[in-house]
């Protein structure tokens, strides 16, 4: 018989979006990734994503007795089916009576995972629906409190969420926001301010629990702040959700009204989130404000992965694990005190913690941007996000990144190995030249440079970090395209340079006279590179197409330093000094290993004999290109001093000048005529 299933594995249906995957995986395992809100979900946790739970709707709740089932008794099937075929579900759907055992497993176990301060699992209600963190607080804003009553969060400068009252999230527009922040002295909460400012506003709701502020809240003092204002406490412990349920830190079970925490960063599982009150009153307004108040119907598959995440939460090697994730961030965070870096709010005694990167400055005193701070090291393999501190007034142009241990530790890091990782970031970071680039009726735009030399050696590092944490992957069918190490060998020696502005970019980048080349001619050129000169010839495909072939020994450092300078992170300068430019190359361009091999990559005779022309104005390496024409030639060529000859003595107005001014341009003369530069 039949059917129109579509049968076959992701590689088979869909070849390319199955080599996304792989590139992925890939870039997972190479990189190192210090970004706290994300961790490695056990290969049996994706499976279970993977489940034909995925199939189904569930609108609804199971039954509410499931509340107190064992494990063992929700496992019990033929009193579970006889159950559900006699009294059926509240849901809206049938077909559910497996979804009720497993949605009723994953409430079960996360209440064992979190019980604590001598609160029993059968004390903990939980919902497991929310889709993640974000709809999981506003599912608890929708029960707990009204539109236009005052709720007090942590400032989003200082470490808040922006479900936690920001003016850009819907908390902070449907609700009356009072924000606490650190104290300015030692940039840590005080709770004797928070208090008095509970007291004066009396807020509805006060939360606690943040993004990167980087120190466990003490619930109790917590609690009693929220009984003085008469105020619901919601414990937002997303981040630290499985620092908590491995018991490594105090837990606020017991302490806060109502808790939640996503499921995919410390705790290590999909991509999801939990709702836990000790009040069973709260319980049911908790879930109406998910279902039918926040979404529609759950993701079954979901609760399969998380009914696994809690039972590895409970395990001796999750605890051992969350322990050395503290220890990890810790070794960091001192050994960045030692190479000079501030570590904003005194430190940290959790997963995270942030570096305030403004310290580094540029011959023009501009500082350097966390924004900057983490485009560069993610090209050197570290990825972190750029993160505002206390100070800051910008989330786009922050002065900070945050960086996060619980991907690392998964890997197998200890403290010698995150100490290392810090001294890579150090090495990087110092090594970066902030610079102002004036921006015409706004302000200047701050960017910044890294030596070439530096940055490669940070790659080898980086990759040589990531092998020993195991490099576990198989490499993409076509390469890995967004990887290249200095030390890695070249198999052709020829590269196709491909790109709008390719043309403009190889004018700076090579020595050789680009205008003089028609399609389809060839011609010797150089690259000037900080650890010295790649000869090659290079050949005009097309306007957009350059192919450029090379000694395959030198081929690498050549196409490393093309794909650097396109990036536009690299220092022009070749010896290292501080690049306090603005100038930056055009670009970007493509910079890939041909498959057409060395044989077929000239198909014509060189244009010039000499890979420098002496045509060219400039080009990377310019200095000391005379003495280089001087040994090739036996003399130099004089050049006439440059001599301007206005041809007209008045200043010239072209027929549009009138229109320029009423539009608002600056003019200014330029070769006898006045012209507009900007408006």
């Amino acid at each position: 018989m039949s059917d129109f299933l579509f049968r076959g594995s992701l590689a088979d249906l869909d070849p390319e979006i199955y080599e996304l995957t792989q590139i992925e995986a890939e870039r997972q395992a190479r990189k190192i990734i210090l970004i706290p809100s994300e961790s490695q979900a056990p290969l049996a946790v994706r499976e279970a994503m993977a489940s034909a739970f995925q199939n189904i709707y569930a609108e609804g709740y199971p039954n509410k007795t499931d509340q107190k089932l064992t494990q063992k008794e929700i496992l019990d099937y033929p009193t579970r089916l006889a159950d559900f075929r006699r009294y059926s579900d509240p849901r809206f759907y049938k077909g559910t009576e497996y979804a009720d055992i497993l949605e009723s497993l994953a409430k079960r176990r996360c209440a064992e995972a979190f019980a604590a301060n001598n609160v029993k699992p059968e004390q903990i209600y939980v919902n497991v629906q929310a889709l993640s963190g974000a709809p999981a607080n506003n599912a608890v804003y929708h029960a707990l409190v009204q539109p236009g009553d005052t709720v007090m969060g942590m400032n989003l400068f200082h470490g808040g969420h922006l479900t936690h009252g920001s003016a850009a999230n819907r908390s902070g527009q449907y609700y009356h926001i009072v924000s606490y922040s650190v104290d300015p002295h030692n940039e840590q909460i005080n709770y004797d301010d928070v208090m008095a400012l509970a007291k004066e506003h009396k807020p509805k709701m006060i939360i606690c629990g943040y993004s990167s502020y980087p120190w466990i809240p003490d619930w109790k003092k917590f609690r009693q702040i929220a009984d003085a204002a008469g105020a619901y406490l919601l414990a937002d412990i997303s981040h630290i959700g499985g620092l908590v349920a491995a018991g490594v830190v105090p837990s606020p079970v017991g302490y806060a009204h109502v808790i939640t925490s996503t499921t995919h960063k410390t705790l290590d599982g999909p991509r999801g989130a939990i709702i836990l009150t000790t009040d069973p009153e709260l319980a049911k307004k908790i879930d109406r404000a998910v279902f039918p108040g926040e979404q529609g119907g759950p993701h079954v598959h979901i609760f399969a992965a998380l009914a696994l995440t809690f039972k590895l939460a409970r395990t001796r090697e999750f605890e051992k694990l969350q322990k050395q994730t503290i220890k990890n961030a810790l070794a960091i965070s001192e050994r960045l005190k030692e190479r000079g870096f501030r570590i904003p709010f005194g430190g940290t005694n959790s997963h995270m913690l942030n570096v305030d990167v403004s310290t580094v400055k540029g011959p023009d005193g501009t500082s350097l941007t966390g924004d900057y701070a983490a485009r560069i090291l993610d090209l050197a393999g570290i990825v972190v996000n750029r993160n505002t501190i206390h100070g800051d007034v910008n989330a786009i142009d922050p002065s900070g990144i945050r960086l996060g241990t619980p991907w690392i530790t998964q890997r197998g890091f200890d403290e010698e190995k995150s100490k290392q990782l810090a001294d890579i970031l150090a090495d990087v970071l110092l090594a970066a030249t902030p610079h102002s680039l004036p921006a015409p009726r706004s302000k200047d735009l701050r960017r910044a440079k890294v030596d070439f030399k530096i940055l490669n050696d940070a790659r080898i590092r980086v990759r040589e970090l990531a092998k020993a944490a195991g490099m576990d992957f198989e490499p993409a069918s076509h390469g890995y395209p967004h990887f290249y190490y200095l030390d890695d060998k070249a198999a052709t020696g020829v590269y196709e340079l491909m790109g709008e502005e390719v043309h403009q970019f190889l004018n700076y980048a090579v020595t050789s006279d680009l205008s003089a080349l028609k399609h389809g001619e060839s011609q010797p050129t150089q690259a000037i590179t900080p650890l010295g000169k790649v000869a090659g010839t290079l050949t005009c495909v097309d306007w957009n197409h350059y192919r450029l072939s090379l000694p395959v020994a030198k081929a690498n450092l050549a196409a490393t330093w093309l794909r650097d300078l396109s990036d536009t992170y690299t220092s022009f300068n070749l010896d290292g000094a501080p690049d306090g430019t603005p100038r930056r190359m055009p670009g970007p361009i493509v910079v890939i290993e041909s498959n057409v091999g060395a044989v077929g990559a000239q198909r014509a005779a060189p244009v010039k004999d000499q890979p420098i022309s002496e045509a060219k104005p400039y080009f990377i390496g310019v200095t000391g290109r005379r003495a280089e024409t001087v040994e090739a030639s036996g003399q130099e060529k004089p050049r006439p001093d440059f001599k301007w000859t206005p041809s007209h003595e008045t200043l010239r107005r072209t027929p549009l000048y009138d229109v320029h001014k009423e539009m608002g341009a600056k003019i200014i003369p330029f070769a006898g005529w006045e012209m507009p530069v900007w408006y």
